[in-house]
């Protein structure tokens, strides 16, 4: 995975590309920027949960974890599917997954 650095020597064509998908990457910030929606991307980068683990591990109540998965499902991020009684949830978007990765080097990886 290459990681493009900016520079004052950005040429035009970044820029102007940049600025075409703005809008969609703003909306992709939106959705990951709540502590809750974050929290559940970062559980689901390591694999796939159901609703009630997902409750245990935000240690929250349903509708409050059901709100921030429709937002995510809503944005393309996760999916889901029903076995039994049960929903399962998944990442579909690979971006969400690098992101999670760099926000754990970032604020939860070491230091040194």
């Amino acid at each position: 995975m290459s990681t493009r650095i900016f520079s004052e020597d950005i040429d035009e064509t970044s820029l102007e590309k940049m600025a075409g998908v703005a809008s969609q990457a703003s909306s992709f910030l939106k959705a990951i920027g709540h502590d809750g929606r974050l929290m559940i991307l970062c559980h689901l980068a390591t694999g796939e949960k159901s609703v009630t683990e997902l409750e245990d591990l935000l240690s929250a109540r349903q509708a409050a974890v059901s709100q921030q998965l429709s937002r995510l499902r809503l944005e393309g991020l996760i999916e889901s599917r029903r076995e039994g009684k049960s929903i399962y949830y998944h990442l579909t978007d690979n971006r969400a997954k690098r992101v999670m990765d760099l926000v754990y080097d970032l604020f939860c990886g070491s230091t040194t």
